[in-house]
Parts: structure tokens; sequence; C-alpha cells
């Protein structure tokens, strides 16, 4: 990890923000590692080296209890498998024995066969509606280390596209940055929506030109954990359920309990606290947020990072209704075969610059990681 050791751990990104706790959890002589999501926030490559680590310690006398969405990971390393839903234990299959591969672990957690991992669109691509050109963003906390280098790209309506890159490519500081500069210093560019150009200060002008930003953490940055679903959902459209800044309460419940149901947000009431509440259901709960803005431009960051498989396809087909609708979504993703399942076109990010555009017929993990390796050829 390239980073000044002096650096505070709330400066960094959530990715090496989770690398450096599981450094702090190895460097002690443990005789039990019990892993929760340690790879949600870790790109392929980072991945593997930590998978690779656990099988090392298995080795060594270690035991890990490793609990992960990606059915791939746990495949790999496993020697037993606990399905686990709604609070309960299903079954537990054994490597050797049962059959481990992910349409079975899927149905066990789902309870019926996922026949396709993502929900099937047909685009409906029109007009260019946002554009950025010429991007640039420096480090808020160094002075003078260039994070975003002359990004420029555009999107239309009803289309999904996708941004993919390694840890520290500059995918969420590009995100943030056009998302009313909510990161960064010394910011330079131009953001068209709509083929006029506008001036982003903050994130009450992004949110009043019609743009959204669904954060890659939810916990911190995308949800009040202590307050309930109600305030949480209507937080970012008050102007909609108000008159004279008075909020009118009828209004906001009916509107936040129609979200409820239209996003199946599994809760008690609209009055539960979203701290008590699943990872998928908070995910849920903060697209229900934005979509309640009613943007014309969402921008999500990692959307179903930390949810079971389940929960992801009903994200996935949230979104695609959304595009269907006319929305351009910028989807921003860690997980290959989510950005080549969900996009109709993918930018390849590297070092804080674009170093690929690929359409659908001609994306996949290899095209993307060839941009990437081209990119850092040229840069030597």
């Amino acid at each position: 990890m390239k980073e000044r050791p002096n650096l505070l751990i709330k400066d960094i990104s959530v990715g090496k923000q989770q690398l450096v706790e599981i450094a702090k959890a190895l460097a002690k002589e443990v005789k039990l590692l019990i892993l929760d999501e340690p790879t949600a926030a870790l790109n392929e490559e980072e991945s593997n080296n930590l998978l690779n680590l656990l099988l090392e310690l298995k080795k060594d006398g270690i035991t890990s209890i490793l609990i992960s969405h990606k059915l791939s990971e746990v495949s790999r390393v496993a020697d037993t498998i606990t399905i686990i839903r709604d609070g309960a234990t299903i079954e537990t299959l054994t490597k050797g024995i049962d059959d481990i591969g992910e349409d079975r672990i899927i149905k066990g957690m789902v309870g019926r066969e996922l026949v396709d991992r993502f929900p099937k669109r047909t685009p409906k691509i029109g007009d260019i509606s946002f554009e950025v050109k010429d991007w640039n963003v420096y480090d808020p906390l160094v002075d003078g280390r260039k994070l975003i280098k002359n990004v420029s790209m555009n999107i239309r309506r009803g289309e999904v596209v996708g941004i993919s890159g390694l840890m520290g490519a500059g995918r969420t500081e590009f995100a943030m940055s056009v998302f009313g500069r909510s990161y960064g210093k010394h910011i330079t560019g131009t953001i068209i929506k709509d083929g006029k150009e506008v001036t982003l200060h903050n994130a009450k002008q992004a949110i009043d030109n019609g743009i959204a930003y669904v954060t890659e953490d939810r916990k911190s940055a995308g949800l009040i954990l202590i307050d309930d679903i109600k305030w949480n959902t209507s937080l970012s459209s008050l102007d909609k359920i108000s008159k004279n800044q008075v909020i009118n309460d009828n209004k906001e419940i009916y509107a936040v309990e129609e979200y409820r149901k239209k996003l199946n947000i599994k809760s008690s009431s609209i009055l539960q606290k979203v701290g008590n509440l699943s990872g998928g259901n908070q995910q849920k709960v903060v697209l229900s947020k934005w979509i309640m803005s009613e943007p014309d431009i969402l921008i999500l960051d990692e959307p179903t990072r930390g949810i079971d498989v389940g929960a992801k396809y009903e994200i996935y087909t949230i979104i695609n209704q959304l595009a269907d609708q006319g929305k351009s979504i910028i989807f921003i993703s860690s997980e290959l075969p989510e950005i080549l399942g969900m996009c109709d076109r993918i930018y390849v990010m590297n070092e804080g610059r674009i170093v690929g555009e690929l359409n659908r017929d001609e994306a996949s993990q290899e095209n993307i990681m060839k941009c990437i390796m081209k990119s850092n050829k040229e840069a030597v």
C-alpha cells in the first residue's frame, strides 16, 4: 500500500482502511482469525493475495472463519461452508463431499435457483445528457499531488456507464469531485449537463442540478445510523415534502412508505433505525434517498459492496428500471463481473487517468486489464 505511514486512517480510501485492519489483525499471534467481508473493498489482485495468505496461515495451524458474499472466494479457500439466511442456519456443505459451486451456494442463500446473476435489459440509449471535460483534481492533504488528470467522459440518457480500475485509480475521488466538489482542491475542468455548462460548488448545487451520488461508504457517509428509515430517506428531498420550511408529516410518511415498498426494504416500519437493518436493506435506503430526489444523473460508487447475492440482484433490477426511465447511471465497481454484467459502456481508469473506453461488445476482464497494463508501460 503506497501511503505515508503518518497519514490518518480517516484520510485514506475504504479499501486501504480494510488493508490496515487486516494487517492489524495479522500482527497479533492469533490462533483463530475471524474475517468479516475482508475483501469487500479490495480489488481482484489484493483479494487473491489475502486468500493466498489464508491458505498459508492454514498450513501454520491457524484457523480462519471467512464471512463473505463473494462466492468464488468462499469456494476457493473454505473446507466447510455454512449458509445462513434470515438469521438461521440453512445448511453446511463440506468440500470433497458436497457440491460447493457458486450456483449451489446461491440456491441455499436465496432459497431458489437464480438463473441469471444479472437481470436482462434492452438498452434504450438517447442523447448525451452529461459531460465532464479536462477534469483535474489535487489532493486536499498533500500539496502539489495531482489525483485526477485531464479526465473527460460523457454519458447518454438511459445508459449505464461503468468506471473500472484498480484500487487507487481515482474512481471515487473523481466521482466525489464531480458531485459538487465534495473532494479535492484546485479543481479545474468543465461540466456540461443537457448541453449547458454548469458550475457546482457544493453538494446542494449538484442536487439542485439533478445529480446524485451514492457513496461507497454507506455507514459513515451515506446514512445516519441512529436515525430511522423515514428521516434518512427524505433527507435529500425536504423541499418536496415541505412548505415554508415546515415539513408535511403526512406527505413525508406517504412518500417514504412508497419507496420502502418499491425497493422492497425489509423492516418493521419506516420508523425502524437504519443501524438495525441488514447491509442490503441499508443500501436500499441509500438508493431510495437519492431516487426520491428525482435525479437525472445517478453516480453509484460500489452500490453492492458487502451485500448478499439476492440483495444484489434486487439492486441491479432497480438500476435497470432507472435506466429504462431515461436516467443516466455512472456505475463504479471493483468487481469486474459486475461491471461487465451491468454496463453498456466502460471507462477504464488508472492512476487518475482514463486509459481506455470499451463498448459492451468488446468489454472483457482481459481487455480491461490490458488497458491498465498498457498505461503502466507507457508511464515508465
